[in-house]
């Protein structure tokens, strides 16, 4: 067991939780919390570390995940975590790699609804129609991470953002993904409109969320190729990258609502495009 904050990995630890710059040049991130451990992928975890209570309270729980861990004594563990609470375990974990066939759902199979039955018809493990959630600058990690989990959730095939916006790997939006970040396809790119742009040149029909949409959303055909561009929390799209979409679409909103949360927004245009593809 590690009692001090002066062991050689307990700094590098504490090094990593606290300078995004050094978790980046490592390949790396890091994952807190019993539920977020077990969704990671066995082989992609680096280093597993529980805290003395954890272990006393969950016996079993190292030996059934099938992970080594190293045992940190209660303050040490509290000197590391990134929460106010923690809860007892932390992983170091080898980062994920994307490419926009990814995106696109050429490499990925149709995800497994949640009825409790094994897929029957093979032919359902085939491509995926691309349905793509593009992000313009979006800053709030809360938001990147309910997007995650919403397109998870709605059938998307990944998500494309812009160099700008907030880090996928940044703690707060891992948490909030909620273990959709291992199974979500995500790419940043340098210049927006141009990959906008090569979207609908692969024949994927983009449309941007805007207050000028003249469609309303749900009357548009989302069974084929789509992306949805969803700009940042304060300002929206910009310009540039709203003038590269296909279509301008709007969400219809009573009372004096001038504009929806962004991750509130996105899933009410991946919801409709999992629900006109379902029909």
């Amino acid at each position: 067991m590690i009692t001090s904050t002066s062991n050689t990995q307990i700094k590098e630890l504490a090094k990593l939780q606290k300078k995004s710059r050094l978790r980046d040049e490592r390949g790396i991130f890091l994952v807190e919390g019993p539920r977020m451990v077990e969704e990671i992928p066995k082989e992609r975890i680096e280093r597993l570390y529980i805290s003395e209570s954890f272990e006393r309270k969950n016996p079993a729980y190292i030996k059934d995940l099938g992970v080594s861990a190293e045992v940190l004594s209660d303050p040490v563990f509290s000197y590391v975590s990134d929460t106010k609470n923690p809860q007892g375990i932390l992983a170091i974990v080898k980062r994920l790699e994307y490419t926009m066939e990814d995106i696109l759902g050429k490499s990925a199979s149709k995800c497994e609804e949640k009825s409790g039955e094994k897929e029957k018809n093979p032919q359902n493990h085939q491509i995926r129609v691309p349905h793509v959630i593009v992000l313009d600058n979006l800053q709030d990690p809360g938001n990147l991470g309910t997007i995650f989990r919403t397109a998870e959730a709605a059938g998307a095939t990944g998500i494309l953002l812009s160099s700008d916006s907030v880090d996928v790997y940044n703690p707060k939006v891992i948490r909030s993904t909620m273990g959709a970040v291992f199974r979500m396809p995500f790419f940043y790119v340098k210049d927006l409109p141009a990959a906008v742009k090569s979207l609908s040149s692969q024949g994927i029909r983009t449309y941007a969320a805007h207050l000028n949409g003249k469609n309303v959303y749900d009357e548009e055909d989302y069974t084929e190729g789509c992306a949805f561009l969803i700009g940042n929390e304060g300002n929206g799209l910009r310009d540039e990258v709203s003038e590269c979409a296909d279509c301008l679409i709007r969400i219809p909103m009573c009372g004096k609502a001038e504009s929806l949360n962004a991750a509130v927004a996105a899933a009410v245009l991946m919801f409709e495009a999992g629900r006109q593809r379902r029909k």
